[in-house]
Parts: structure tokens; sequence; C-alpha cells
């Protein structure tokens, strides 16, 4: 897995683009490293085309986390006291009452009241084949899994039919397994009628063979510490009806049914922290009850979706497949997300589901972190938002097959860092208007008639560029309202590097195989550029094809001329194949 440094973006104003990195540069890129690639004579290809997304169960959490989240008081372990230990042995279990518990067996299947009775902590161990632990009663409880492997060929291995509060605690330094089997009708191999608070550091894999492997008809709660694998072969890997908050831990999925997901919530989904993989690699499937063509997804959620910290790894290999799918609004105020999708479009019935890396219906807020998307399949587009999208600090970077950025409202654009590279399509595409504020912008499109930075002036909207530092391979939208000066470049050399000069301070890009015809660029002041430099230090972004800062050597002068809008230059033709 690539292991990504992450850097600490912030919004680029739109009376000076460079103004949040000349006064405190090392602030605000003292944790990067600069690439061993950062120079323009090198044969650097960019990770944003070749990083990889694996399952990796290793314990070292990332240290960037927000401050935990909690939807009570009571759901940390901490604010309870669970003193009555009731020890249950998998292997030889035995029916007894003990402190307000009654335990009955039934050959390995056994089942737990403690009725009213508080404090209790069930503590699981040994190895059943043919077996189940059932807890019901009117109290919160806690479960202590100590090196307990329960495999159920029938139905649930964890079957929680209480509806109060479930406390999991991983036993340090143990490794526990709960299966079931392709039998039954159990909602997962580890079922919650409350909700699911996950804590300790232990190891713990659940495996869904009938249907989801983890699901609460509540809300779940993951901490740090947690090391926990869950993989369907039915349905989804982890599955809440209330709610999912992933505080912190090591979170492994994998589903492999028809469009499956990876994480599947009835509600929010918020991350704070850890490290989630998702791996989804089930293709499309047409439903029949909702009458439409469904995809799967590494993350779905039918209220909103937010990262404040930690990190996202998502990949899904079928087709209309989806990294993040989200019903309403999807936020991304800080942390790391790293997107793959690699199936093509799924069509049944007349009704299609097409792969995005990232998917809302309501609107897209980035304020910070990293994004990086890749969709490599027929029709997958980078990001795309069914109402507006607005970026105003954050790396946002995407290579897609489509257009890289789609928002079917408007798009704004007042801080950050973007890359937008469409294979095939537009870079940045918008059925509304476009408003380009302030931020970096590098977008790229494929070639005539297709623009780096679209707008729908067929609809009677625009591009309204008013600040920021642009970068456009393949010209502009005709019609758009350019209050900032632009200056274009009548042709541009591919794979090589760039260096645009503004005041004292430089951006350094390296162009694609091929592309759109033209290169127009706009910042604050009248811009310098130079084709064929190198660059020594700085800090890069965009998985290596843009570097800011730096020491910059050799290279020519480019001519610029004013730049008045329209794409009138013609396209270059053909897919850009990638980064070479």
């Amino acid at each position: 897995m690539l292991v990504a440094s992450v850097a600490l973006l912030i919004s680029c104003s739109a009376g000076d683009p460079f103004s949040d990195y000349t006064n405190s540069w090392g602030d605000n890129w003292g944790n990067d490293t600069p690439s061993e690639n950062s120079s323009g004579s090198s044969t650097t290809t960019g990770d944003l085309t070749t990083f990889t997304v694996n399952i990796d169960q290793t314990s070292a959490e990332p240290t960037d986390a927000a401050t935990e989240y909690m939807p009570d008081e009571e759901d940390a372990l901490e604010n309870s006291t669970f003193t009555t230990e009731v020890a249950i042995d998998m292997a030889s279990p035995t029916a007894k009452t003990e402190n307000g518990v009654e335990i009955t067996v039934n050959g390995g299947h056994i089942t737990a009241n403690h009725g009213s009775t508080k404090n209790i902590c069930y503590v699981l161990s040994g190895t059943t084949s043919n077996g189940s632990f059932t807890v019901v009663g009117d109290k919160k409880y806690e479960i202590k899994l100590n090196g307990v492997n329960i495999t159920n060929p029938d139905s649930a291995a964890l079957n929680l039919l209480s509806g109060k509060r479930a406390y999991i605690v991983l036993a340090d330094g143990t490794s526990n397994t709960l299966t079931d089997g392709t039998s039954g009708s159990q909602k997962g191999a580890l079922y919650c009628k409350g909700k699911l608070l996950f804590n300790g550091s232990g190891q713990l894999s659940v495996v869904g063979n009938t249907n989801n492997a983890i699901h609460s008809a509540d809300y779940i709660v993951f901490r740090k510490g947690n090391n926990i694998y869950a993989k369907s072969t039915a349905n989804h890997g982890i599955k809440a009806n209330d709610g999912v908050f992933i505080n912190g831990g090591i979170i492994n999925v994998e589903v492999t049914a028809a469009a499956a997901k990876g994480i599947n919530c009835e509600s929010n989904i918020v991350v704070n922290g850890g490290r989630t993989t998702v791996i989804t690699t089930g293709d499309g499937t047409y439903d029949t009850d909702d009458q439409e063509a469904k995809g799967a997804a590494g993350i779905k959620a039918d209220s909103t979706f937010t990262i404040n910290a930690g990190e996202l790894w998502l990949k899904s290999t079928g087709s209309g497949g989806k990294g993040i799918n989200v019903d309403m609004d999807a936020n991304f105020n800080g942390g790391s997300v790293y997107v793959v999708t690699e199936g093509g479009q799924y069509k049944s019935n007349n009704d299609t589901s097409s792969p995005k890396g990232i998917k809302a219906d309501g609107n897209i807020n980035i304020t910070g972190g990293t994004i990086w998307v890749r969709t490599s399949g027929y029709n997958g587009e980078g990001i795309e938002t069914k109402s507006q999208l607005n970026i105003s600090g954050g790396e946002v970077a995407c290579y897609a097959y489509d257009d890289a950025i789609n928002s079917k409202g408007d798009m704004t654009i007042t801080g950050g860092y973007v890359y937008a590279q469409g294979k095939n399509n537009d870079g940045l595409d918008a059925n509304g208007n476009i408003y380009l504020k302030g931020g970096l912008v590098y977008a790229i499109c494929s070639g005539s008639p297709e623009v780096a930075i679209d707008a729908n002036t067929e609809g009677g909207k625009k591009l309204y560029l008013t600040g920021g530092t642009i970068v456009a391979i393949g010209g502009l939208e005709s019609g758009s309202s350019l209050t900032q000066s632009c200056y274009q470049s009548s042709s541009w050399s591919k794979s090589t590097w760039y260096t645009m000069t503004v005041g004292e301070n430089t951006f350094s890009f390296r162009t694609p195989s091929s592309g759109g015809s033209g290169l127009v660029v706009s910042a604050a002041t009248t811009p310098t550029l130079q084709s064929g430099t190198s660059v020594s230090g700085g800090s890069s972004f965009f998985g290596g094809l843009g570097i800011a800062g730096g020491t910059i050597s050799g290279g020519s002068s480019v001519s610029l001329s004013s730049y008045t809008g329209g794409n009138s230059m013609g396209g270059g033709g053909g897919w850009p194949g990638g980064w070479h």
C-alpha cells in the first residue's frame, strides 16, 4: 500500500493566490517530505496514477485524529463499570446460574440472560465449530472477547438480542473470529439489536456468508486500538441503522456480492480517525423493488457523510462501483481519502449505474484534508454531486475516465489545491455556474470539443474567474467572465515540466502525454512561464505532478498572449495516457 505524505493544505485568497504559503511556507508544509523525484528532468509518473488499495491489518494507526465523538456520553466504556464477570468457555459450555445470570446450553449454542442485573461482563474464550452465543437482558452489558473462535453453520455466531448497549472489548493481545454459515435468516454473523460499541486493542475477524458480517439495528462506534476485519460474501460488510462513528482503529472490510456495500448506514457516517480500508468486487445489479440499477460502494450513507481526520482507502472493481455514495451532503474537513474504481458502467432494464469515486446527491463541501481519486472504467467520473460543490481548502486530485470533477449545480472554488484530469472529457464540469475565486487549480481535458473548465453555457450559465492561480490545458468554456486576466500559449509540450512564476512564488507542473490544445494560465498578477525546467526542493502534491516553491533551474521562456475566453484553439484529440 502506498504510504502517502499528507500535507496541511489551506485556502488561497482571491487577492493573492500564493498568500497562504508566501509568509508561512514552513508552517504550512513543515511535515511534508519533498519528493525524491522533484526534478523537471526526471521520469516521474505520479502516484495518482499508480497508488494501490490493499487490505492492511497492521496495527499502527495514523496519528491524525480529531476529537472523539460519542452520540451519547454513556457510549464511552470508561463512563460505565462492569465488575461482575461471567466466564464462558465456548469449547465446553456449562449450564449454570451465576451472579444473577442464567446460562442455558443446547449443544454448542449458549444463551445468557442477565435480566435486570447490572454491571455484567461476559468473558468469552475457546473454540467451537458449531455453536453460538446469544445475549438477552434489560441492562447494558460488556462482552470481552478473550481469544474466542465461534462458527455457527446455521445462524449468527454472536447474537445480541438485548436492546441495551453492548460494549465489545477486544482483549489486548488476542485474536478472535466470528463466522456464520450459508443458511439461516440472520442479519449478520455478529448481530446486535442495540448500540454496538467496540473497545480494546485485540483483533476481531467477522465473516458473514448469509447476510452482513456485522449488523447493528442501532448505531456502531469504533475507537482507537480496535483492529477489525469484516468480510461478507452475501451482502454488506458493516451495516448500521442509526449511524457509524469511526473514532479510530484499524478497520478492514471486503465484500464480494453484487451491489454490496463495505460500510452501509441508513443514517450518518462520521470518520474522526484511524485507518479504514474497504474493497468491493461485486458487479452492479438491478433492484426489482426500487426498479433501478445499483452498484457496489465502499461507503454508503443514506444521510450525510463527514470525515474530519484519519484515513480512508477505498477500491471498487466491479461494474457501476463507487468509493463513497451519499444521499445527502458529503463533508471533507480533514483526513485523507484515497479512492480507486476499476469497473465500467452497469446497464440493465434501460437503467444504468456508472462508476464514481465520490458521489453525493446533496452538496459536496471540501474544507481540508487530502482526496485522491482514480477511475479507469467506462463512464467513470472522479467526484460528482447532484447539487453544489464547494472547495475552500485541502488537496483534491482526480484522474478520471470521464469528467474528473462534476456538479449538477454551481461549483465554487475559493481555496485549496485542485487537480482535475478528464481522460475522455472535461477536467472541471458544472451544469451550473463555476466560480473560481481562489486556490490553485490545474485542469486538463481530453481534447476538442471538451474544455479543461466547462460551465453550462448552453443553459445560460458561465465560468466566473475572479481569483486564484489557474492552469488549464484545453482552454476555458466560451463566454467566460474573466475578471482576472488570463494568458495563453497556443501549444505545449507533452510530458514536460513547466514552471509558472507569480511574483516571488513558483508553481511547477508536469504536462500529460496528450490532451486538449492550448495552455491557459491566470494569477493575481501577470505570470511568467518556462518549459523544460528542473526543480529541487519545494513541496510536492497531486501525487508528484505539482511542486510549489523550490529552486528552479534551466528551461526556456514561453511566450504568452492575452486570452479573452473560449476554446477556439481546437483539441489535441486522443486520450491522455496517464503521466509518463
